[in-house]
Order: C-alpha cells, then structure tokens, then sequence
C-alpha cells in the first residue's frame, strides 16, 4: 500500500499529498508509456516521410524523457514512494503499448490521441491538487497540458 511521508510539513496534509501523488503517478505511467511509444516510432518509422518524422519522434521523446523525471520527482517532493516499473506503469496507464507495427500515418495518429490522453490525465488532476492548494503541483499540470496540445495539435496538422 502506498502512503505519504508524515516526517514532514509542507502545508498540505499527508492524505492531501497521497491524492495528488496517486494522480500524478497515473500522469508518470501515461508520459513513460507515451516516452516508450515515440522512441519505438522514432527507431521503426519508414516510408516518404521517414527523415522529417525521424526527427520528429526524436524531439518529442527526448521532451518526454525529460518530463518523467519531473513528474516523479514531484511525488518524491510529495514524501510519496514513485512508480517506477514497467509492471506498475502498465497498471497506471490510459494508454496501451501496440501490439502491431503500424504505419507512418497510423504512428502519427495514435501519438496525437496519446497526447490527447496524457492532457486528460494531467486535467484529471487538478481537482485534487487545487482542492489541496498544491499550486507546484498545479505549475508543472499547466505547463505539461500545454505542451501536450500543441504536440497533438502539430500531429493532427501531419494528417490533414
């Protein structure tokens, strides 16, 4: 069972802080499995489009890498214990891995609905987190929601 460090006092309470991890965790699972996803698109993607999307895919997993840790190291920040397994994070996910080699326009596609995915995930956690007055925790929601959008706005342009 997960719990939250009582040893300290940050000006939210343990069960506050617990909320808010627990979200964040599901948000850490979808943003890893999403990381996974690209970097598999970026080694496997081929066809006329290959060196613009090659680029692509690699600029977006090293985003995501980079977004990982400060997600989890949130929780940490938040006395909670982070997931940090493939076990753990596939039972956290909205987002599923393929279990088929798509093409091109389908890697395209099923990223810009896993962008989509991952902004609902962190939009599901601003309840708690306003609702404990965690406003670092609401910083990191905003900035990783904005970031999310415009990645799936710029995927749903590559399909028009």
């Amino acid at each position: 069972m997960v719990t939250a460090d009582t040893e300290f006092e940050m000006g939210i309470s343990a069960d506050e802080r617990l909320a808010v991890a627990q979200g964040l965790s599901r948000l850490l699972a979808d943003t890893y499995t999403l990381y996974l996803k690209t970097h598999n698109y970026h080694w496997n993607v081929t066809g006329p489009m290959f060196s613009s999307l090659h680029l692509m895919f690699e600029t977006e997993y090293l985003e995501l890498a980079l977004a990982v840790d400060e997600i989890a190291e949130r929780i940490r920040a938040l006395g909670v214990r982070t997931p940090a397994s493939y076990r753990e994070f596939s039972a956290l996910a909205a987002i599923s891995e393929d279990t088929d080699t798509p093409d091109a326009t389908a890697m395209i596609r099923r990223l810009q609905q896993d962008q989509e995915a991952v902004v609902r995930s962190a939009r599901g956690v601003f309840p708690v987190a306003e609702a404990a007055r965690d406003q670092s925790t609401l910083d990191l929601l905003t900035r990783r929601m904005q970031i999310h959008e415009k990645t799936a706005w710029m995927l749903r342009s590559l399909l028009q």
